[in-house]
C-alpha cells in the first residue's frame, strides 16, 4: 500500500501525560495499545480501514511491545482468530465494515459467543449506515441479540471512546461475553483531543510466549450436548455479570435537566445530534447542559433493567431516540417498564421516523413533536421555525435554476483501468447480443452507473460468479460474472469457481487484476507485486500488475482449462476476448483476466519520480490527449462510450455549427483509452496524442522553434 500513515504511527507512541489530537478511528487505535491487546487483525472497510491499515504499518512497533496484527483474508477469518481467547488470557481486537462484514463473519461470531471467552474480546466495527453508506442499510444490533454480545455505542467524545476501548475488554472478561463496538461513519471521522495513557504490553504475546497449551475442556467447544448449557449460561451467568459490571462502572451516562418529569433515552452514538437538535428547539446548550434528563446509552445490549426503570419512573413521557428499525432498544424498554408496571408514557418509532440516519434536522422534527406535546409552553421556541426556514432556503435556490441540478453518480477514476474494459463489454453485446451480467463489489461495481447501466445483482463481495449460478442454465446466451482481484481472494475463489468447476457449469468469469484491493483504500492483496518488483521496473510509468502471476497459477492450479490474459486498455482485442468466450464452443468454465494498474496507486508510485527527474533537470515525456475541434462532429458517441470525467464537451467555435464539441480538460492521465475507444468503435478520427516534453534537450528546443516559425509563416497575415 502506498498511502503512508507514519504521523498517525508517532501518534501510537504517546504516553502518559501527552495528549493525543486527531480523529475517532485513530483514538479507538490507540485505546487499544492503552488496554494491552494482544493481538489485532481485520478486514479492511470504510469506515475503519485505517485501524487496521495503521496497524499494519506500524508492525515494528507492534513487535516492540508483542503484538501480533494480521491483515485478514475476509472478515470470517478475522473473526475465526478471536478463537485465541476462548482459552486463553489474551485481549484481541479485530475490525471489519457492518453490516456487510458482520454478515460474513456471523459463522465464527456465533461458534465465540457460545463457548465465551476468557480473555476480553473487543470486535470495532464501521456501522455504515445512512447518509454516505454504501452497502445495505441494516444494523449490527441484531447480531449482539442472537448470538448474545455487548454492543458499545460510545458517545462521540474521544476521550470517552478510548475509556470504553478499555472497559469493553474488562466487560468481556467479566462477562465471558465478547463485545461488539459500533462506530457511525461522522464517530469514526470526529475529531478532538484526549489524554492519553501509556500503552499496555500485553502479558502474554509474542515477546513472552506460553509454555504450554491449555488443557482440552469440551467445555470450550461449539458443539453439542454442551452448547446446550452455553445456552443457559448465556442468561443465568453472563448476561447478569455484564449488567452489573455496566452499573458498577457507569459506563452509560445520566445527565441531570430541569425538566425531571420528561426524559429521553438516546444511543451514544447519536448524542452529538440529539443536543443539536435540543438547540433548535432553546433545550439544550453548545456545551451539553440540557432541560430534559437524558439516559445516553454507551452499551445498547444488554440494558440494565434497574437502570432504564429508575430512569423512567414517574415520569411523564420518555422518548427513545434509537436510529434504524426494527427499533430494538424501544421494544425492550417497553417490555421491561410494563413488567414493572411503570406506566410513563412511551415514543420512539411514532414521533420520529423508523429507517434512515436521524440526522440533527430529521432529529429536530420528532423532538418538535415531542415538545409540542408535553412542553407546550416552549412551542414558541421550537425548532418549527428552523425548520420551515430550511425548506423556505432550499426552494429559493431551486426557483433559481433553469432545471434541476443533474445527477452526480458516483463514477471510476480518472484513468481506471477497468473504464476500458466496460466499453469493450459494451462494444461486445452489440456483437454477440446482450448478456446476464453478475456484477460485484469493488470499484468496478460503478460500472452499474451511466454511461454503462451494466450489472443485475450484487450478492456479496466475490459472490458474483456463485450469483449466476441460478441464471446461466436458463439463458440462451452465456451470462457474465464480474469480480476484482480483491473479491476473487476474499470470497470468490471458493464460493465460485470451486463451485463452477466441481459442477462442469459453462460460465464466463472476467476478474479485474489492479493489483489491490482498490475500493477500501489500496490495501496489498496476495497478487500484489511485492516492492522488489516494483523497484526492479525498468521504467516506472509501466503497469506493475504483471509480476505477480498469483491469479493465473492459482486457476490452472484448480484446473481452469480456458484462460486469457487482456491488458484492459487494449479496448480491441477486450472486445474480441469477450465475444470468443461468449461463442466458443469449449463447454466450462471460462476466465478473462483484464490485467490494468490501479491508477491511483500508479499516480502515487510515478509522481515522485517525475518530480526527482525534473528536480535534476532530467528530460520527461508526458502523454497527454486532446480533440481536435474542427474535425469533431458533434456527436458525443465517444463521451457515452468512455464516460471518463475529463472528456466533456464545450461551446462550438464554429458559429456556423451548433452542437457543443468534445474536450479533454486538464486532469487526463493520457491513459489513451479515448484513443482506443475511437479505433475499436471505428469513431470520427478527432483524438490525436500529443508529447508534452519537459526540460527539453538543446535539439529538441532548436527543432521546436523551427516548426513554430514554419507554421507563423505558413498562417494568413
Amino acid at each position: 500500500m502506498e498511502v503512508s500513515f507514519s504521523k498517525e504511527i508517532e501518534a501510537l507512541r504517546l504516553g502518559a501525560g501527552d495528549v493525543f489530537h486527531g480523529e475517532g478511528i485513530l483514538a479507538i487505535t490507540k485505546g487499544l495499545l492503552q488496554s494491552g491487546v494482544a493481538y489485532v487483525g481485520g478486514y479492511q472497510g470504510a469506515p475503519v480501514s485505517h485501524l487496521l491499515d495503521v496497524m499494519v504499518q506500524a508492525k515494528p512497533y507492534m513487535d516492540e511491545l508483542g503484538v501480533h496484527v494480521e491483515a485478514c483474508s475476509n472478515e470470517a477469518s478475522a473473526a475465526a482468530m478471536l478463537g485465541a481467547s476462548i482459552h486463553y488470557p489474551l485481549r484481541g481486537a479485530v475490525t471489519w465494515k457492518s453490516i456487510v462484514g458482520t454478515n460474513v463473519a456471523a459463522d465464527a461470531l456465533s461458534n465465540l459467543a457460545s463457548p465465551g471467552v476468557k480473555g476480553g474480546v473487543l470486535i470495532v466495527v464501521g456501522e455504515d449506515y445512512g447518509e454516505g453508506a454504501s452497502v445495505i442499510q441494516e444494523r449490527t444490533h441484531a447480531y449482539a441479540l442472537k448470538s448474545g454480545m455487548c454492543l458499545l455505542d460510545p458517545r462521540p467524545d474521544l476521550g470517552r471512546m478510548v475509556d470504553m476501548v478499555e472497559h469493553g475488554f474488562r466487560l468481556s472478561e467479566t462477562s465471558n461475553m465478547p463485545c461488539i463496538m459500533e462506530l457511525r461513519i461522522r464517530t469514526c471521522h470526529v475529531r478532538g483531543s484526549f489524554e492519553c495513557r501509556d500503552n499496555l504490553a500485553p502479558a502474554v504475546s509474542t515477546r513472552a510466549l506460553m509454555e504450554e497449551p491449555a488443557g482440552f475442556d469440551y467445555m470450550r467447544l461449539a458443539h453439542p450436548p454442551v452448547t446446550f448449557r452455553h445456552e443457559k449460561l448465556k442468561g443465568e451467568q453472563r448476561l447478569p455479570a455484564a449488567r452489573r459490571y455496566i452499573a458498577e462502572q457507569g459506563l452509560n451516562e445520566l445527565i441531570p435537566g430541569t425538566h425531571q418529569d420528561l426524559g429521553i433515552v438516546v444511543q451514544g452514538g447519536l448524542y452529538n445530534a440529539l443536543i443539536r437538535s435540543l438547540q433548535q428547539l432553546g433545550l439544550a446548550d453548545a456545551f451539553g447542559a440540557t432541560d430534559i434528563p437524558l439516559l445516553v446509552l454507551n452499551v445498547t445490549y444488554p440494558l440494565v433493567p434497574e437502570q432504564v426503570a429508575d430512569f423512567c419512573v414517574g415520569k411523564r413521557a420518555v422518548l427513545v431516540v434509537e436510529e434504524g428499525q426494527p427499533e430494538y432498544i424501544e421494544q425492550e424498554i417497553a417490555t421491561l417498564l410494563r413488567r414493572r408496571d411503570i406506566q410513563a408514557p412511551l415514543h420512539g418509532c411514532d414521533m420520529l421516523p423508523p429507517a434512515g440516519e436521524l440526522g440533527v434536522e430529521v432529529m429536530a422534527g420528532g423532538l418538535a413533536k415531542f415538545a409540542a406535546r408535553y412542553l407546550p409552553q416552549h412551542a414558541q421556541d421550537s425548532a418549527h421555525g428552523w425548520l420551515a426556514g430550511n425548506q423556505e432556503r432550499r426552494a429559493a435556490a431551486a426557483a433559481k435554476l433553469d432545471a434541476p441540478l443533474p445527477a452526480r453518480p458516483p463514477s471510476f477514476c480518472i484513468g481506471c483501468p477497468e473504464r476500458p474494459v466496460f466499453a469493450a463489454l459494451k462494444l461486445a453485446q452489440q456483437d454477440s447480443g446482450p448478456v446476464h451480467i453478475a456484477a460485484d463489489i469493488g470499484c468496478h461495481a460503478f460500472g452499474t452507473f451511466e454511461p454503462f447501466s451494466m450489472g443485475h445483482s450484487i450478492l456479496g463481495y466475490g459472490m458474483s460468479l456463485a450469483s449466476r449460478a441460478g441464471v446461466s442454465p436458463m439463458m440462451q446466451r452465456r451470462a457474465l460474472s464480474i469480480m476484482g482481484d480483491g473479491g476473487f481472494w476474499h470470497n470468490g475463489l471458493l464460493t465460485g469457481v470451486q463451485s463452477a468447476l466441481f459442477n462442469g457449469d459453462d460460465a464466463v468469469l472476467l476478474i479485474f487484476k489492479n493489483g489491490y484491493t482498490s475500493a477500501t483504500g489500496t490495501q496489498d492483496i496476495i497478487s500484489t507485486p511485492d516492492d522488489e518488483a516494483k523497484e526492479r521496473a525498468a521504467d516506472k510509468q509501466q503497469s506493475l500488475v504483471d509480476k505477480n502471476t498469483t491469479i493465473e497459477s492459482t486457476l490452472k492450479g484448480l484446473g481452469v482449462q480456458w484462460l486469457r490474459t487482456v491488458h484492459t486498455y487494449h479496448v480491441d482485442t477486450m472486445r474480441a476476448t469477450l465475444n470468443e468466450a461468449f461463442t466458443t464452443d469449449f463447454n466450462g468454465l471460462k476466465v478473462i483476466i483484464a490485467e490494468g494498474e490501479c491508477q491511483l496507486e500508479r499516480q502515487r508510485r510515478i509522481k515522485p519520480w517525475i518530480a526527482s527527474l525534473l528536480q535534476k533537470g532530467e528530460r520527461v515525456v508526458r502523454v497527454k490527449y486532446g480533440v481536435d475541434e474542427d474535425v469533431c462532429n458533434g456527436d458525443h458517441a465517444c463521451i457515452r462510450l468512455s464516460g471518463c470525467p475529463t472528456l466533456t464537451i464545450k461551446d462550438n467555435p464554429d458559429p456556423l455549427k451548433v452542437d457543443p464539441v468534445a474536450v479533454v480538460i486538464d486532469g487526463c492521465v493520457g491513459c489513451g483509452l479515448c484513443g482506443a475507444n475511437a479505433h475499436a468503435a471505428t469513431l470520427c478520427p478527432s483524438f490525436y496524442r500529443a508529447e508534452v516534453v519537459q526540460n527539453p534537450k538543446w535539439h529538441e528546443r532548436l527543432l521546436h522553434s523551427l516548426r513554430g516559425a514554419v507554421v507563423r509563416a505558413l498562417q494568413p497575415a
